[in-house]
């Protein structure tokens, strides 16, 4: 069974927002053992809906729409809909009293015509309770197709998803059994490691399939098994990745369904009772950042400085000048003594440090553009290694972040 999904709103394809919506959809389409067979972004515009709605009709047996159900002249899905099956918009009492809820308990104010409108939906449709917002979600069934439609807010269109559409779709129909399992590499390029399992990848079975997934010094292998039988397509996952981890042993970090690599960092620190502070120079923060983007991270991260300027590396982290003179601000030496002094400040037992040249300029250093130093100061000790991570300033910072969780994550293993 295949579903498309439309998003619609002017600003996503300006670029203004990120259609996080579609990925999202995706995903739990795919976890009830629904494929996706496209996703397509459209304007507000009449024609266009109806066009992509005529399009995903014949390749899809169920089309999802977000966006566009707002009180707004701007918001046209809805009319859209009712013109495409040839039908009115007629008030939905239970949604109304849905909206006037929301006003009388949390806006306190009286609800608008613009709003009152929102309970209006297709005769053919039946709403999808929205009780986090006043845009209610819409179904319609043509034949043996399904056609729904979500409000555009992140929220509500997750909340309906989970609570309804998705246990809705699940009654209707007998969904094979999709699985995935994501494997995290690091320190090996994708053409490299794929020459590597080659052999591997040749003999999986019809029903699993490998991708590659690069990224910034990481490659991700996501295994994909569908079947109507649950138990084979585990059992042979299971299988699969049996043979394959001996043949990566040397760059397997842990599995994406687990959690991130710092995400394995932050339990292995928790479980060994141990503590992190980092040091940031190049990677302006980005280290910490993703840390903290972690649940939990406060139980092991103690803080970050981000001395980006050479002389916050004297004032702040008192580092010596001469040290700085007499090997530059992006040496080895420096990167050590950043972590040290970062570790000491913030009494942990781990810290990272970075120091490098990202572009477009060299800066206070000559070190060629793409130059970074990452440094641990471990319980037993320090060291630094350099990296040259090309020209582009996003690819070096980056690279470097996802570097620094691999040589910490080694480190902690080693403890």
């Amino acid at each position: 069974m295949n579903a498309e999904i439309i998003t619609i709103g002017d600003e996503i394809l300006i670029g203004q927002i990120v259609d996080t919506n579609s990925a999202f959809i995706a995903k739990a389409l795919n976890r009830i053992g629904i494929s996706v067979y496209q996703i397509t972004s459209v304007q507000d515009d009449k024609l266009h809906i109806l066009k992509a709605l005529k399009e995903a009709e014949e390749n899809s047996d169920i089309i999802i729409l977000t966006g566009g159900l707002g009180p707004t002249k701007d918001d046209i899905t809805k009319k859209t809909i009712a013109e495409y099956f040839n039908d009115v918009l007629i008030q939905d009492d239970e949604v109304l009293d849905n909206i006037k809820r929301i006003w009388r308990d949390y806006i306190k104010k009286p609800v608008s015509q613009l709003n009152i409108d929102q309970a209006l939906i297709p005769s053919k449709a039946k709403a999808l309770m929205n009780f986090h917002g006043s845009a209610p979600g819409i179904w319609i069934e043509k034949k043996n197709k399904i056609f729904i439609s979500l409000p555009g807010v992140p929220f509500e269109m997750k909340s309906l998803v989970s609570d309804t559409v998705l246990p809705k779709l699940q009654s209707l129909f007998e969904l094979p059994y999709i699985s995935h399992k994501t494997l995290i590499t690091h320190g090996l390029g994708e053409s490299s490691l794929a020459e590597r399992i080659e052999s591997w990848e040749e003999s999986l079975p019809f029903f699993v399939k490998l991708a590659y997934l690069p990224n910034f010094g990481r490659v991700r292998l996501r295994l994909s098994g569908k079947g109507k039988d649950k138990a084979k397509v585990d059992t042979e996952i299971a299988n699969q990745i049996n043979l394959l981890l001996p043949q990566i042993e040397d760059i397997f970090v842990g599995f994406e369904d687990e959690s991130s690599t710092e995400g394995l960092i932050g339990k292995l620190l928790v479980e060994k009772g141990k503590t992190l502070s980092v040091a940031e120079s190049c990677t302006g923060g980005k280290i910490a950042q993703t840390i903290t983007a972690v649940p939990g991270a406060s139980g092991y991260f103690k803080g970050s400085i981000v001395s980006y300027a050479t002389q916050s590396k004297i004032d702040i982290l008192e580092l010596d000048k001469q040290l700085i003179d007499t090997y530059s601000v992006v040496s080895s030496e420096v990167a050590k003594a950043m972590a040290i002094q970062v570790q000491k400040l913030f009494n942990t037992d781990y810290a990272i440090a970075t120091t490098g040249n990202a572009g477009p300029t060299k800066g206070d250093s000559d070190a060629e553009i793409g130059t970074v130093y990452i440094a641990i100061s471990t319980p037993n000790g320090v060291f630094a290694e350099k990296y040259m991570m090309g020209n582009l300033r996003t690819k070096v910072i980056n690279k470097a972040v996802n570097k620094a969780f691999e040589l910490l994550y080694k480190e902690i293993l080693k403890n």
